[in-house]
């Protein structure tokens, strides 16, 4: 049995939760969660404790490490990753992120991949809301690869932000236009995904990104696109909410443990 915690106890981490308490992660034990909100963590714990599952509400990342897990799922930012990825794996710990958005900090990236070589552990990047990794790897590898990246948010979703302006009440509108890497900064948590693209074909350097804003629309629509001489592949994929993401983290997990990986 694999030991499992989570860092970040809120909507998503309590997916996650209910696929384990559903018999869906049949192969860990949930030891384990951590949030910088104490409140939100002993709501988990208490949650495993009503199903008859021992889960400790931890007040630190040093003191769930010392649960030496197998692995850490982190549902919580790409600031938390920065902060708790070294450490994590320097514990003989993996990781399944959704944080994919702290990675357009190549230098970090590269710190990780060193980290996680040396000491014989993984990091994995949940697909979240946009899939589709083997085929645009697999695209990539081919050569001469050009990919790009559009996401179509609501106007709702935009309102408290900089990028809001009245004209997107009422009409379609570029939000913004740039690299990957740019895009992360101008949007740490909302363009997660295209992060994730990017790394997945030619890098957060040369993704180009497009984001757009339209009136009444709910949820959100992320759409890749890649070439090479031989291959043009699409990965269209719209979520009413964020669910995906969360269950996107359970299906790596059960891959993990499968005998037949997908």
């Amino acid at each position: 049995m694999k030991k499992l915690v989570i860092v970040g106890c809120g909507y998503l981490a309590d997916i996650v939760t209910d696929a384990f308490l559903q018999g869906l992660l049949p192969g860990y034990d949930l030891v384990g969660v951590y949030s910088r909100t104490a409140l939100n963590a002993e709501r988990l714990a208490a949650r495993m404790k009503v199903e008859g599952s021992v889960c400790k509400a931890c007040s630190s990342l040093e003191e769930l490490l010392a649960l030496k897990p197998d692995f850490l799922v982190e549902a919580a930012s790409p600031v938390a990753m920065k902060e708790l990825a070294l450490a994590t794996l320097k514990n003989g710990t993996s990781i399944v992120t959704l944080s994919i958005g702290a990675f357009a900090d190549t230098h970090f990236y590269e710190e990780v991949k060193k980290t996680a070589a040396a000491h014989g552990t993984r990091v994995y990047i949940a697909s979240g809301a946009t899939g589709g990794f083997d085929v645009l790897r697999t695209a990539t590898l081919m050569g001469n690869a050009s990919a790009r990246f559009l996401n179509e948010k609501g106007v709702k979703a935009l309102r408290k932000s900089a990028f809001y302006t009245p004209e997107m009440e009422t009409t379609n509108k570029i939000v913004f236009s740039g690299t990957a890497r740019e895009a992360i900064n101008s949007f740490p948590t909302g363009l997660n995904v295209a992060v994730a693209a990017s790394l997945a074909t030619v890098g957060p350097e040369k993704m180009q990104v497009t984001m757009e804003s339209t009136p009444h629309f709910v949820g959100d629509r992320q759409r890749v696109e890649i070439k090479n001489e031989q291959v043009h592949a699409v990965v269209d994929v719209y979520s009413a909410t964020p669910e995906i993401a969360a269950w996107s983290v359970v299906s790596t997990l059960r891959n993990i443990d499968s005998p037949i990986q997908f």
